[in-house]
C-alpha cells in the first residue's frame, strides 16, 4: 500500500509587511520538515522573514459558489462601513 506524506499549506511573511501570504503547498512527513522544505522552496532569494506551515487537513474553508448565505448578511449592516461615521476635521486626512 502506498503511503503518502501529508500535504502542508505554506504561508510566508515578506520582509516588508506584517501579514503572511499563502505561497503554495508541499508534502512532508511532519511540521519541522515542512518548515525546512518551505524555506528551501519558497525563500531562495531571502524574501521571507517568517514561515507558517499548516497541515491541509486542518483547514476549513467556505465554498466560493455558496458565497451568498455566508457574506450577504454583512451588506445589511451599514454601521460596519466607514462611510457611516462622521470624521471630525481635527483628525485630518484619513
Amino acid at each position: 500500500m502506498k503511503h503518502e506524506w501529508p500535504l502542508w499549506e505554506i504561508f510566508i511573511r515578506g520582509q516588508h509587511g506584517m501579514s503572511h501570504r499563502h505561497v503554495g503547498s508541499l508534502h512532508a512527513p511532519d511540521a519541522e520538515m515542512a518548515v525546512k522544505n518551505a524555506r528551501d522552496v519558497y525563500t531562495r532569494r531571502n524574501e521571507g522573514v517568517s514561515i507558517w506551515v499548516v497541515e491541509a487537513r486542518h483547514i476549513t474553508a467556505t465554498v466560493p459558489g455558496e458565497k451568498g448565505p455566508m457574506f450577504e448578511p454583512s451588506e445589511s449592516k451599514v454601521y460596519r462601513h466607514p462611510t457611516f461615521f462622521d470624521i471630525p476635521d481635527e483628525v485630518g486626512h484619513m
